[in-house]
């Protein structure tokens, strides 16, 4: 491949016509959301990144999938564009993969494109069947320390600790941990982007809105803080519901806001489980126009089978914390990776204002 030469994609009429429309809300109620896995299917996304008004020597890291498992399997990334370095990089702690790209003082309009494949299939847990599962003590102390974010001692622990108080199994306390966070968070549309995840702050300060860092980071921090390994995943959304959830789903092929972070609870008898609190919590603020309880039949479906499962419509980056960007000059670490991250000589740029930092993600469905 030909690195000088940018590669242009964009979205076709017939790659859009794959890409189904966003259901209603009628059609929410109609068809029950269960998650099931065993049909997988094919995306496509493609994330171009140009700054604006560089100076001096530019920098930019762009997520790459790095997550494989029961519910992902990655098909490779290519990129092009014109920058002086374009390599893949890590984090080096939690395995987070992105592509580095740096330009020269003298490149005036810096640009890069990547074109990632991947598959993807739903998730959800039977909790019929029990499969004893064990974690390495290395394991079991990397998913329960401690992260700048996400601290497990003091408010922290005390708030777990009330929350799990007569529980005794690794179950009873996730769940108790998930019933508390949708009893006492909601969703805040107002928060940029999706949220910065600061859980000491919120429980500090009882500013329980936010968005799914929030209240996701939240949820595994609690966990966490009563032993019981848990971690965020940081993705982004690449189809809509097939349950009819226009809340739930991309809401076209350009996904370049629709970020979104999971999480995952190892608990003894099942292994690694997925969980949504977040997600259930934005369908009862914007599944219609008015915010709804969690007792309406649009949320009640919703709940419990996120506890346990999600739709397979989103794509895994990684389940990185307190990421140092390789190379970087200008800046303090980020809490996470879930958005194309710059830099220049006047410092970071703010990934989430468009007036300087210029970038687009589209998806395709390839089958």
């Amino acid at each position: 491949m030909n690195r000088r030469a940018f590669l242009h994609l964009s979205i076709t009429a017939s790659a859009a016509s794959q890409f189904p429309l966003v259901a209603t809300t009628a059609r929410a109620q109609s068809k029950a959301f269960n998650p099931r896995p065993g049909t997988w299917n094919t995306y496509e996304i493609t994330t171009r990144v140009a700054i604006v008004k560089p100076t001096g020597v530019t920098r930019t890291w762009i997520p790459l999938p790095a997550v494989e498992g029961e519910y992902q399997k990655l098909g490779g990334n290519k990129w092009s564009g014109n920058g002086r370095v374009m390599e893949p990089a890590t984090d080096g702690s939690y395995g987070a993969q992105m592509l580095y790209a740096e330009w020269p003082a003298v490149e005036s309009a810096p640009v890069v494109e990547i074109v990632s494949r991947f598959h993807t299939q739903d998730r959800m847990i039977d909790w019929s069947r029990k499969s004893p599962a064990t974690l390495d003590p290395t394991m079991v102390r990397k998913w329960t320390q401690p992260t700048d974010l996400l601290p497990t001692d003091g408010i922290v622990k005390d708030t777990a600790d009330e929350i799990v108080q007569g529980k005794r199994t690794d179950l009873d306390k996730t769940r108790a941990v998930y019933d508390w966070i949708l009893a006492n968070t909601h969703r805040d549309p107002k928060v940029r982007g999706c949220g910065t995840g600061d859980i000491k702050a919120m429980l500090e300060t009882k500013s329980f809105g936010g968005k799914c860092a929030d209240l996701n980071g939240l949820f595994v921090g609690l966990v966490r803080a009563v032993g019981v390994p848990a971690r965020d995943v940081y993705g982004i959304r690449v189809a809509p519901s097939a349950f009819g959830y226009r809340s739930l789903g991309a809401g076209s092929p350009n996904i370049t806001k629709a970020q979104h972070c999971r999480a995952e609870v190892f608990l003894q008898d099942y292994g690694w489980v997925a969980m949504d609190p977040a997600d259930v919590a934005k369908a009862a603020r914007e599944e219609t126009s008015e915010a709804i309880p969690l007792d309406h039949p649009l949320i009640a479906a919703v709940r419990p089978k996120l506890f346990g499962g999600w739709e397979g419509n989103w794509l895994a980056y990684n389940v990185a914390h307190d990421v140092k960007l390789p190379r970087s000059t200008q800046g303090d670490k980020v809490g996470f990776l879930m958005y194309p991250q710059a830099e220049t000589a006047e410092g970071r740029r703010d990934e989430l204002d468009p007036d300087s930092f210029k970038y687009t993600i589209t998806t395709r469905v390839l089958g």
